[in-house]
């Protein structure tokens, strides 16, 4: 299959093996784990900044073989998980930067076609997150209100 915004192919790559248990090197419980997810997320770092201080810093080759389930799922439970998704957030972030760059740089054709690009990603993400009660059906993405949302 092509890509979506252009006529170019995936490439094809590896992928690591799927493993089933903890390796044998890892010696973080899960109680301790579930003690720093929650640590790190009461700080402020979203689920993608927790899994990447959990690998660099305190060796955790995989919150899921700990916990048994991912992460989001695990701040699910725990009621801490964010009114936006992540992944929402962060194209909505980028959205507002290119908006305010075509504020200064009005003949910039190239970002404002990126800019509908990235909008159009923005709204199949709404739809699948509408879709799959993420979020709730009124929610609906305005490019006027979007700084609010963000900060």
């Amino acid at each position: 299959m092509a890509r979506m915004h252009s006529r170019k192919k995936g490439a094809s790559r590896s992928r690591p093996p799927t493993v089933e248990k903890v390796p044998d090197w890892s010696d973080v419980s899960k109680e301790e784990l579930e003690k720093l997810v929650i640590k790190l997320h009461d700080s402020g770092l979203p689920s993608t900044k927790i899994g990447l201080t959990l690998r660099d810093q305190y060796g955790v080759p995989s919150v899921k073989l700990v916990l048994g389930k991912n992460m989001n799922r695990f701040l699910k439970e725990k009621s801490s998980i964010p009114e936006i998704p992540e992944d929402l957030s962060n194209l909505m972030r980028h959205s507002l930067q290119v908006r305010k760059h075509l504020k200064t740089n009005v003949k910039d054709v190239h970002n404002k076609r990126s800019l509908q690009l990235m909008e159009n990603k923005i709204r199949r993400l709404v739809k699948y997150y509408h879709d799959s009660g993420r979020l709730a059906r009124s929610w609906e993405y305005r490019p006027e209100t979007v700084e609010m949302l963000v900060t």
